[in-house]
């Protein structure tokens, strides 16, 4: 904000960093538990199928909470005073 970026800015770009990063998350985590759901359907019994709305229902409760994770840092980010930061640094 002290080189010229505004408040939308600021937010924007908090948010689509720490979304990036759970989303990517999310991928890689999908990804290993569906092949950990495939290995233990050969190992236990009554291990059922993958459930694509099991999947879905969870990256999309994942990533919800990731971003009201962002939203709060990111808001704060964006009200603080360009002249006040760097007095502290």
């Amino acid at each position: 904000m002290a080189l010229g970026a505004g408040r939308g800015r600021v937010l924007l770009q908090v948010l689509r960093e720490g979304m990036k990063t759970a989303a990517i998350g999310t991928l890689v985590g999908s990804a290993g538990a569906y092949y950990v759901v495939r290995a233990m359907r050969s190992l236990v019994y009554a291990v059922d199928t993958v459930a694509p709305t099991a999947f879905v229902a969870v990256a999309l409760t994942l990533l919800g909470a990731a971003l009201l994770a962002c939203v709060v840092p990111a808001r704060r980010a964006a009200s603080v005073e360009p002249m006040e930061a760097l007095r502290q640094e």
